[in-house]
């Protein structure tokens, strides 16, 4: 496997690289790179083969988009790149801004078509770019019908201003509800789901995935090295003044829980045995799973791209990842019960029972 192992994103025609650079780190901020680096980090992407960019209106607010834009007529690559940016955080009142006063503008965020449209416009401009590939719906409001979502994105599908559409952190039933309606209509529908999921966070196997699976969505994970808990930087005993992890972060405390450093362990002895670091192990156990498309990759260093993309230059034998997926297997929930093969020998008479979905999986 490489960067040049293309693979389609869903059942859709969008050809992608399995690692996406995230652009998360485009700008400035404490965990920011700056516009060398970030064109250093962009070039290395690149020069391994990788086609597919991914940033968000919200981020470093709008210069990720500027710096991509600025990247991408530099080298004059925009028909070779898979561009992805998303809208749905608020404009005016950025949950990432270090000094937020006030109230915002309610539509200057959220999925409805008023800030869909806006939002559009100017990651436009700021991309310098009159179509955007991949447009996602960074995170649902809890409010617009996911009619009028599926109405507004795509009428920008049939307008030409975006290619494909995506969703992303919003409940497994928004998406399914979504694909069901797009079907049913006969219109454009999503592509992608992107969901936080690692070695530590597979909680979304449960519904996600098999929404997407069938729908046709492919599976994008984002923060696969669970916010750098994952590159085994982080002492059990003591995880002060390490990371992004030790301070103030999305995550808070919960990447420190007994089960996910039992997790690491295992990677870490995996590690030992293909002498990889242990990230490049959690990276490539991520690739391998069922339904994952492309998996987000983000740096603020090219050393920490460079290592991100040799993940994708080896594979783990059956073993290794049958000990990685007990090691991190979450706990089943109900949904799990109804699925299981116990429950389809009590429904089906005792017999042992595989449905067309298992033999695609095993094929």
């Amino acid at each position: 496997m490489s960067l040049t192992n293309f693979r389609t994103l869903g059942r859709s025609g969008l050809v992608v690289s399995p690692l996406a650079l995230g652009t998360m780190t485009f700008g400035t901020g404490e965990w920011g790179a700056d516009e060398a680096s970030s064109r250093a980090i962009f070039d290395a992407y690149r020069d391994a083969g990788g086609n597919f960019i991914d940033t968000a209106d919200i981020y470093s607010g709008g210069q990720s988009e500027e710096m991509v834009g600025k990247f991408i007529k530099d080298t004059g690559s925009r028909d070779e790149i898979v561009l992805a940016t998303k809208f749905g955080f608020n404009g005016s009142a950025s949950p990432l801004a270090a000094n937020r006063s006030g109230a915002g503008n309610p539509n200057a965020g959220g999925a409805g078509a008023k800030n869909i449209h806006r939002a559009l416009e100017g990651s436009l401009k700021r991309l310098g770019t009159d179509y955007i590939d991949l447009y996602w719906m960074h995170i649902w409001d809890g409010v617009t019908p996911v009619e009028e979502i599926v109405q507004t994105l795509g009428d920008l599908v049939r307008s030409g201003k975006i290619r494909y559409y995506g969703l992303s952190d919003m409940p497994a039933w928004v998406g399914a509800k979504a694909a069901a309606i797009a079907a049913e209509r006969g219109v454009p529908g999503p592509k992608a789901m992107q969901l936080e999921y690692s070695l530590v966070a597979r909680d979304v196997e449960a519904e996600h995935f098999p929404a997407a699976r069938d729908a046709g969505m492919g599976i994008m994970p984002w923060s696969p090295l669970a916010g750098g808990f994952l590159t085994g930087k982080y002492e059990r005993d003591d995880t002060s003044n390490t990371g992004r992890l030790s301070g103030a972060n999305p995550f808070g405390d919960s990447k420190f829980t007994d089960r996910n450093w039992d997790i690491l362990d295992t990677a870490q002895n995996i590690a030992s045995e293909v002498e990889r670091p242990v990230a490049q192990v959690a990276l490539a156990w991520t690739l391998a799973q069922a339904g994952v498309t492309s998996t987000l990759i983000g740096a603020s260093k090219i050393s920490q791209i460079e290592s991100n993309v040799a993940a994708s230059e080896f594979e783990l034998s059956r073993d290794q990842l049958a000990r990685l997926d007990e090691a991190s297997a979450p706990t089943p929930g109900f949904s799990a019960s109804l699925t299981s093969r116990d429950t389809r020998r009590m429904v089906h008479g005792g017999h042992i029972v595989s449905g067309w979905d298992d033999q695609a999986k095993t094929s």
